[in-house]
Protein backbone atom coordinates (compact mmCIF):
# COMPACT_ATOMS: atom_id res chain seq x y z
CA UNK A 1 0.00 0.00 0.00
CA UNK A 2 2.64 2.94 0.78
CA UNK A 3 4.13 1.84 -2.73
CA UNK A 4 0.81 2.52 -4.00
CA UNK A 5 0.45 5.95 -1.95
CA UNK A 6 3.68 6.94 -3.56
CA UNK A 7 3.06 6.60 -7.01
CA UNK A 8 -0.57 8.07 -6.47
CA UNK A 9 1.27 11.12 -4.24
CA UNK A 10 3.51 11.64 -7.08
CA UNK A 11 0.87 11.86 -9.48
CA UNK A 12 -1.06 14.34 -6.96
CA UNK A 13 2.23 16.49 -6.66
CA UNK A 14 2.46 17.29 -10.31
CA UNK A 15 -1.11 18.38 -10.46
CA UNK A 16 -0.15 20.70 -7.54
CA UNK A 17 2.62 21.78 -9.49
CA UNK A 18 0.33 23.25 -11.72
CA UNK A 19 -2.26 24.40 -9.84
CA UNK A 20 0.84 26.56 -7.83
CA UNK A 21 1.34 28.12 -11.30
CA UNK A 22 -2.38 29.01 -11.62
CA UNK A 23 -2.10 30.68 -8.12
CA UNK A 24 1.16 32.82 -9.30
CA UNK A 25 -0.30 33.91 -12.23
CA UNK A 26 -3.38 35.09 -10.40
CA UNK A 27 -1.52 37.02 -8.10
CA UNK A 28 0.94 38.36 -10.61
CA UNK A 29 -2.59 39.40 -12.39
CA UNK A 30 -1.51 36.96 -15.24
CA UNK A 31 -4.67 36.29 -15.28
CA UNK A 32 -8.13 38.27 -14.89
CA UNK A 33 -11.83 37.20 -14.03
CA UNK A 34 -13.05 37.30 -17.69
CA UNK A 35 -10.17 35.38 -18.99
CA UNK A 36 -10.48 32.39 -16.28
CA UNK A 37 -14.06 32.32 -17.31
CA UNK A 38 -13.29 32.30 -20.91
CA UNK A 39 -10.40 29.70 -20.94
CA UNK A 40 -12.91 27.71 -18.50
CA UNK A 41 -15.20 27.32 -21.52
CA UNK A 42 -12.91 26.85 -23.98
CA UNK A 43 -11.55 23.47 -21.62
CA UNK A 44 -15.71 22.64 -20.93
CA UNK A 45 -17.11 23.00 -24.44
CA UNK A 46 -13.81 22.11 -26.55
CA UNK A 47 -11.17 20.08 -24.29
CA UNK A 48 -12.76 18.01 -22.58
CA UNK A 49 -14.86 16.78 -25.37
CA UNK A 50 -12.04 16.11 -27.15
CA UNK A 51 -10.38 13.81 -24.17
CA UNK A 52 -13.36 12.19 -24.33
CA UNK A 53 -13.55 11.61 -28.39
CA UNK A 54 -9.72 10.77 -28.18
CA UNK A 55 -10.43 7.94 -25.56
CA UNK A 56 -13.29 6.14 -27.01
CA UNK A 57 -11.14 6.30 -30.54
CA UNK A 58 -10.22 2.56 -30.61
CA UNK A 59 -11.07 -0.72 -31.71
CA UNK A 60 -14.15 -2.17 -30.33
CA UNK A 61 -13.62 -4.12 -26.86
CA UNK A 62 -17.06 -5.75 -25.66
CA UNK A 63 -15.00 -6.02 -22.29
CA UNK A 64 -14.36 -2.52 -22.09
CA UNK A 65 -17.73 -1.51 -23.12
CA UNK A 66 -19.42 -4.01 -20.32
CA UNK A 67 -16.68 -2.07 -17.65
CA UNK A 68 -17.88 1.50 -19.23
CA UNK A 69 -21.38 0.19 -18.43
CA UNK A 70 -20.55 -0.51 -14.78
CA UNK A 71 -18.56 2.46 -14.44
CA UNK A 72 -21.92 4.36 -15.43
CA UNK A 73 -24.13 2.26 -13.00
CA UNK A 74 -21.56 2.60 -10.30
CA UNK A 75 -21.58 6.60 -11.04
CA UNK A 76 -25.42 6.70 -11.11
CA UNK A 77 -25.32 4.80 -7.45
CA UNK A 78 -22.74 6.99 -5.99
CA UNK A 79 -24.45 10.21 -6.79
CA UNK A 80 -27.81 9.08 -5.15
CA UNK A 81 -26.08 7.79 -2.44
CA UNK A 82 -24.31 11.15 -1.81
CA UNK A 83 -28.08 12.78 -2.28
CA UNK A 84 -29.16 11.18 0.54
CA UNK A 85 -26.45 11.92 2.99
CA UNK A 86 -26.07 15.51 1.62
CA UNK A 87 -29.92 16.44 2.28
CA UNK A 88 -29.60 13.97 5.34
CA UNK A 89 -26.13 15.68 7.11
CA UNK A 90 -25.94 19.72 5.61
CA UNK A 91 -27.92 21.58 7.40
CA UNK A 92 -28.07 25.51 7.67
CA UNK A 93 -30.43 28.18 8.20
CA UNK A 94 -29.23 30.12 5.72
CA UNK A 95 -30.69 28.69 2.94
CA UNK A 96 -28.71 29.69 0.24
CA UNK A 97 -25.66 28.58 2.03
CA UNK A 98 -27.13 24.97 1.94
CA UNK A 99 -27.70 24.41 -1.00
CA UNK A 100 -24.92 25.53 -2.32
CA UNK A 101 -23.04 23.34 0.60
CA UNK A 102 -25.50 19.99 -0.46
CA UNK A 103 -24.79 20.78 -4.59
CA UNK A 104 -21.07 20.35 -3.08
CA UNK A 105 -21.51 17.56 -1.65
CA UNK A 106 -23.25 15.39 -4.05
CA UNK A 107 -20.89 16.66 -6.89
CA UNK A 108 -17.22 15.70 -7.56
CA UNK A 109 -14.82 17.41 -9.94
CA UNK A 110 -14.59 14.51 -12.00
CA UNK A 111 -13.80 16.33 -14.90
CA UNK A 112 -11.27 19.01 -14.36
CA UNK A 113 -9.62 16.78 -11.21
CA UNK A 114 -10.17 13.24 -12.31
CA UNK A 115 -9.28 12.77 -15.93
CA UNK A 116 -5.79 14.17 -15.45
CA UNK A 117 -5.43 11.76 -12.47
CA UNK A 118 -7.10 8.42 -14.18
CA UNK A 119 -4.93 9.44 -17.27
CA UNK A 120 -1.46 9.74 -15.31
CA UNK A 121 -2.18 6.86 -13.25
CA UNK A 122 -4.38 4.57 -15.51
CA UNK A 123 -3.62 5.56 -18.98
CA UNK A 124 -5.64 6.27 -21.64
CA UNK A 125 -8.12 3.21 -20.87
CA UNK A 126 -8.99 5.01 -17.42
CA UNK A 127 -9.66 8.04 -19.05
CA UNK A 128 -12.10 5.61 -21.11
CA UNK A 129 -14.10 4.66 -18.45
CA UNK A 130 -13.81 7.76 -16.64
CA UNK A 131 -15.83 9.24 -19.67
CA UNK A 132 -19.06 7.41 -18.52
CA UNK A 133 -18.96 8.92 -14.47
CA UNK A 134 -18.82 12.48 -16.61
CA UNK A 135 -21.56 11.27 -18.52
CA UNK A 136 -23.79 10.17 -15.25
CA UNK A 137 -22.03 13.69 -13.71
CA UNK A 138 -24.05 16.08 -16.70
CA UNK A 139 -26.98 13.97 -16.56
CA UNK A 140 -27.62 14.44 -12.74
CA UNK A 141 -26.33 18.55 -12.75
CA UNK A 142 -28.63 19.28 -15.25
CA UNK A 143 -31.55 17.58 -13.83
CA UNK A 144 -31.40 16.60 -9.73
CA UNK A 145 -28.33 20.26 -9.37
CA UNK A 146 -30.27 22.28 -11.77
CA UNK A 147 -33.70 22.14 -10.00
CA UNK A 148 -31.78 21.64 -6.45
CA UNK A 149 -30.12 25.61 -7.19
CA UNK A 150 -33.28 27.20 -8.83
CA UNK A 151 -35.70 25.65 -6.74
CA UNK A 152 -37.85 24.92 -9.14
CA UNK A 153 -38.38 22.63 -12.20
CA UNK A 154 -39.19 24.84 -15.08
CA UNK A 155 -35.60 24.71 -16.02
CA UNK A 156 -35.02 21.37 -16.82
CA UNK A 157 -34.25 21.30 -20.77
CA UNK A 158 -33.77 18.20 -22.29
CA UNK A 159 -31.78 20.28 -25.16
CA UNK A 160 -29.17 21.24 -22.32
CA UNK A 161 -29.11 17.75 -21.17
CA UNK A 162 -28.41 16.14 -24.56
CA UNK A 163 -26.39 19.46 -26.18
CA UNK A 164 -23.86 19.41 -22.84
CA UNK A 165 -20.17 19.20 -24.23
CA UNK A 166 -19.47 16.17 -22.05
CA UNK A 167 -22.94 14.41 -23.17
CA UNK A 168 -21.65 14.95 -26.62
CA UNK A 169 -18.20 14.02 -26.42
CA UNK A 170 -19.48 10.48 -24.79
CA UNK A 171 -22.27 10.44 -27.92
CA UNK A 172 -19.66 11.09 -30.58
CA UNK A 173 -16.74 8.78 -28.78
CA UNK A 174 -18.98 5.92 -28.82
CA UNK A 175 -20.06 5.94 -32.32
CA UNK A 176 -15.98 5.88 -33.17
CA UNK A 177 -15.90 2.81 -30.52
CA UNK A 178 -18.53 0.69 -31.70
CA UNK A 179 -18.12 0.94 -34.98
CA UNK A 180 -15.88 0.68 -38.03
CA UNK A 181 -15.24 4.80 -38.42
CA UNK A 182 -12.41 6.23 -37.02
CA UNK A 183 -10.88 9.79 -37.87
CA UNK A 184 -8.51 10.32 -40.35
CA UNK A 185 -4.77 11.27 -38.76
CA UNK A 186 -5.38 14.86 -40.45
CA UNK A 187 -8.13 15.61 -37.79
CA UNK A 188 -7.34 12.86 -35.04
CA UNK A 189 -3.55 14.76 -34.39
CA UNK A 190 -5.70 18.05 -33.80
CA UNK A 191 -8.43 16.28 -31.34
CA UNK A 192 -5.23 14.45 -28.92
CA UNK A 193 -3.56 17.82 -28.82
CA UNK A 194 -6.12 19.64 -27.64
CA UNK A 195 -6.95 16.48 -25.34
CA UNK A 196 -3.67 17.03 -24.17
CA UNK A 197 -4.24 20.19 -22.77
CA UNK A 198 -6.90 18.74 -20.04
CA UNK A 199 -4.21 18.08 -17.29
CA UNK A 200 -2.53 21.42 -17.19
CA UNK A 201 -5.22 24.23 -18.08
CA UNK A 202 -8.15 22.88 -15.47
CA UNK A 203 -5.26 22.72 -12.63
CA UNK A 204 -4.02 26.72 -13.79
CA UNK A 205 -7.89 27.35 -13.55
CA UNK A 206 -8.48 25.93 -10.11
CA UNK A 207 -4.62 27.46 -8.85
CA UNK A 208 -6.91 31.03 -10.05
CA UNK A 209 -9.52 30.53 -7.97
CA UNK A 210 -7.69 29.23 -4.48
CA UNK A 211 -6.28 32.51 -4.76
CA UNK A 212 -9.62 34.17 -4.38
CA UNK A 213 -9.74 33.05 -0.53
CA UNK A 214 -8.98 35.94 1.31
CA UNK A 215 -9.78 34.50 5.07
CA UNK A 216 -9.67 30.89 6.79
CA UNK A 217 -12.91 32.52 8.70
CA UNK A 218 -15.07 30.68 6.28
CA UNK A 219 -13.67 27.32 7.95
CA UNK A 220 -15.05 28.30 11.22
CA UNK A 221 -18.55 27.68 9.83
CA UNK A 222 -19.67 23.75 11.33
CA UNK A 223 -21.94 23.15 8.28
CA UNK A 224 -18.76 24.19 5.47
CA UNK A 225 -16.17 22.17 7.61
CA UNK A 226 -19.18 19.12 7.27
CA UNK A 227 -19.50 19.81 4.33
CA UNK A 228 -15.81 19.03 3.01
CA UNK A 229 -15.60 16.34 5.24
CA UNK A 230 -18.42 14.25 3.44
CA UNK A 231 -17.02 15.27 -0.07
CA UNK A 232 -13.28 14.15 1.21
CA UNK A 233 -13.62 11.35 3.21
CA UNK A 234 -16.91 10.33 4.01
CA UNK A 235 -18.66 10.15 0.71
CA UNK A 236 -15.79 8.51 -0.84
CA UNK A 237 -14.81 5.65 1.99
CA UNK A 238 -18.79 4.86 1.64
CA UNK A 239 -18.57 4.23 -2.08
CA UNK A 240 -15.15 2.48 -1.53
CA UNK A 241 -17.41 0.03 0.87
CA UNK A 242 -19.78 -0.76 -1.45
CA UNK A 243 -17.18 -1.66 -4.51
CA UNK A 244 -15.44 -3.86 -1.93
CA UNK A 245 -18.47 -5.19 -0.97
CA UNK A 246 -19.80 -5.55 -4.69
CA UNK A 247 -16.08 -7.24 -5.46
CA UNK A 248 -15.96 -4.90 -8.57
CA UNK A 249 -12.84 -5.04 -10.60
CA UNK A 250 -9.72 -3.24 -9.17
CA UNK A 251 -9.11 -1.00 -12.49
CA UNK A 252 -12.72 -0.10 -12.65
CA UNK A 253 -12.88 0.19 -8.62
CA UNK A 254 -9.87 2.86 -9.09
CA UNK A 255 -11.63 4.87 -12.06
CA UNK A 256 -14.64 5.28 -9.76
CA UNK A 257 -13.04 6.14 -6.42
CA UNK A 258 -10.72 8.52 -8.12
CA UNK A 259 -14.13 10.15 -9.84
CA UNK A 260 -15.66 10.35 -6.45
CA UNK A 261 -13.01 11.42 -4.06
CA UNK A 262 -12.22 14.55 -6.10
CA UNK A 263 -12.82 18.02 -4.88
CA UNK A 264 -16.36 19.67 -5.00
CA UNK A 265 -17.41 20.18 -8.62
CA UNK A 266 -15.98 23.79 -10.28
CA UNK A 267 -19.68 24.13 -11.62
CA UNK A 268 -20.68 24.57 -8.36
CA UNK A 269 -19.87 28.21 -8.49
CA UNK A 270 -21.27 28.89 -11.97
CA UNK A 271 -24.15 27.28 -10.81
CA UNK A 272 -24.57 29.38 -7.60
CA UNK A 273 -23.80 32.81 -9.70
CA UNK A 274 -26.53 31.39 -12.27
CA UNK A 275 -29.41 31.38 -9.54
CA UNK A 276 -28.42 34.15 -7.06
CA UNK A 277 -27.22 31.53 -4.56
CA UNK A 278 -23.94 32.24 -1.81
CA UNK A 279 -21.22 32.34 -4.21
CA UNK A 280 -18.57 33.29 -2.11
CA UNK A 281 -19.47 30.07 -0.05
CA UNK A 282 -18.92 28.10 -3.68
CA UNK A 283 -15.93 29.40 -4.41
CA UNK A 284 -14.55 29.20 -1.07
CA UNK A 285 -15.89 25.70 -0.89
CA UNK A 286 -14.46 24.51 -4.29
CA UNK A 287 -11.04 26.50 -3.54
CA UNK A 288 -10.71 24.86 -0.19
CA UNK A 289 -12.21 21.27 -1.32
CA UNK A 290 -9.59 21.20 -4.06
CA UNK A 291 -6.72 22.31 -1.63
CA UNK A 292 -7.20 19.75 1.19
CA UNK A 293 -7.62 16.83 -1.61
CA UNK A 294 -4.14 17.31 -2.64
CA UNK A 295 -3.84 15.39 1.00
CA UNK A 296 -7.30 13.29 1.16
CA UNK A 297 -7.30 12.04 -3.25
CA UNK A 298 -3.68 10.14 -2.80
CA UNK A 299 -4.55 8.37 0.82
CA UNK A 300 -8.39 7.04 -0.58
CA UNK A 301 -7.28 6.10 -4.14
CA UNK A 302 -4.31 4.16 -2.27
CA UNK A 303 -6.83 1.83 -1.33
CA UNK A 304 -8.22 0.31 -4.20
CA UNK A 305 -4.83 -0.08 -5.73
Amino acid sequence: MLNNLISVSSQVGILFILIATGFICAKKKVFTDESIKSLTGFILYLVTPCVIIASFHREFDSSMLHKLIQCALLAFGIHFINIIIAHSVIRSKDVDKKIVLQYGTVFSNCGYMALPLQNAILGSEGVFLGASFICVFNLLTWTYGLVLMSGETKNLSAKKIILNPGILGVLIGLIFFVSPVKLPPVLLSPVNHLAALNTPLPMIVIGFYLSKISSPEILKDFSFCIAILFRLIICPLIALFILKLLNVNPFVSTVVIISASAPGAANTTMFAAMFNRNTKVAGAFVALSTLFSIITMPLIISMTL
